[in-house]
């Protein structure tokens, strides 16, 4: 009986940190080649907090709890990156960008955690 527990909770756990079908998962290294283009729209949805502390430029600010009802303001034709401080808020995000119909998404793997100017 403990080894399926054990087995469940592991396939939770790698269920959770795989990307969303359709998403692709980019490097910091990466983003840092994107961020020029205009082309693309960068989205960052950790909290307002977290956001002041410390972010990119060029990402916009919609926490992951406000992601379903502002992303009408977004235009989903446009590549869009989505980043948070690990990747996991940013996977889910990604994950209802894709249902929402969104073309291409992209998470940036480790987020701002992994971010180095």
């Amino acid at each position: 009986m403990g080894w399926i527990l054990l087995i469940v909770v592991v396939a939770l756990l790698i269920w959770r940190i795989m990307p969303a079908k359709g998403v692709r998962t980019i490097s910091t290294e990466e983003l840092k080649g994107m961020l020029k283009d205009k082309s693309k729209q960068f989205v960052d949805v950790r909290t307002p907090g977290e956001y002041k502390r410390q972010h990119i430029k060029e990402f916009k600010n919609i926490p992951l709890h406000e992601l379903n009802a502002k992303m009408i303001h977004l235009d989903k034709t446009k590549e869009t990156i989505v980043i948070c401080q690990s990747g996991m808020r940013s996977s889910k995000a990604a994950a209802l960008l894709k249902k929402a119909g969104f073309a291409d998404v992209l998470n940036v793997r480790g987020g701002m955690g992994a971010w180095h100017e």
